[in-house]
């Protein structure tokens, strides 16, 4: 494959954004705060062509995610090296794998990524948590109202020392020293915030107890009409403290949105289960392509 690809970078943020505004994808993983914050643990880089731009990662093996831009006005897929035979991409948005299966036809082999796929959540429903549905998440919330003295607020530049701080206090309680990905996600974490004032439309939204901070969240608006909630973290035995902050902020910044993406489960059963249980109304589902 060529190497024109050169690593992430703020240089070439605007020109990425505005490639990714005429992309028709839900999928999280392409948004800037998300290829920017991995970029050293998957060893992220980027090509632009023409109105296309290829990610690849180095990290854990060599391989191209799925080019970002307007795919229709592709005349011939086979052009591009990322293409070549032999040649396998993942996180590959399902519209883009329907596309490939009638332009390619056999030169492709398409595999679902169930682990992959971004649960899209109405902002309304969770801004509310009405009906039975919600019932349990509701009753949690209120549990969390009447037991604290809290106090929510949006999140500024003003609150990122905070927030970093706070992560470091999770960290120790979940022991992130002992978990690869934990650690990975903390660095993540970092490395967006580090750039809060550089990253367009970075949001979240911030809990104190008794003035002590014990959830947070960050956030993302990947276009007009779904945000993306990249990490949410909250303190351990604080009852509710996950349903507070998720529904304090959907009122808060999700208001604004009609959906709320919570990214992926990545075949975690538990994460599976937690994130079904804030009811998707649907699913940003991608694949794996290999091509022939």
């Amino acid at each position: 494959m060529n190497q024109d690809y050169t690593p992430i970078s703020f240089e070439r943020m605007d020109q990425y954004l505005d490639i990714l505004s005429r992309n028709k994808t839900q999928a999280s993983d392409y948004s800037f705060a998300n290829i920017w914050g991995w970029a050293p643990y998957y060893g992220l880089e980027w090509r632009f062509d023409g109105m296309l731009c290829w990610i690849r990662q180095q990290r854990p093996y060599p391989c191209c995610w799925a080019p970002v831009g307007p795919w229709d006005t592709v005349h011939n897929w086979l052009d591009y090296p990322e293409m070549a035979p032999g040649s396998r991409l993942i996180r590959v948005p399902h519209s883009l794998c329907e596309q490939w299966s009638i332009d390619l036809e056999e030169r492709i082999v398409v595999e679902e990524a169930r682990g992959q796929w971004d649960y899209l959540y109405l902002a309304e429903e969770l801004a509310s948590l009405s009906g039975n549905r919600f019932h349990k998440k509701k009753n949690l919330l209120k549990q969390f109202q009447k037991l604290y003295n809290y106090e929510y607020k949006s999140l500024s530049a003003n609150c990122v020392e905070t927030v970093l701080n706070m992560q470091t206090e999770w960290c120790r309680w979940r022991d992130c020293e002992s978990s690869e990905a934990l650690l990975a996600e903390n660095d993540a974490v970092a490395r967006v915030l580090a750039h809060w004032n550089n990253i367009p439309g970075l949001c979240g939204g911030i809990i104190r107890i008794d003035g002590v901070p014990v959830a947070y969240t960050l956030a993302e608006p990947l276009n007009d009409n779904t945000l993306i909630i990249h990490f949410e973290k909250a303190a351990g035995g604080i009852k509710g403290a996950y349903q507070a902050i998720n529904y304090m902020f959907c009122n808060d910044v999700g208001k604004n949105y009609t959906y709320i993406n919570r990214e992926q489960d990545l075949d975690d059963e538990g994460l599976r289960k937690a994130k079904l249980s804030y009811n998707p109304v649907d699913f940003s589902k991608k694949c794996s392509v290999s091509v022939r």
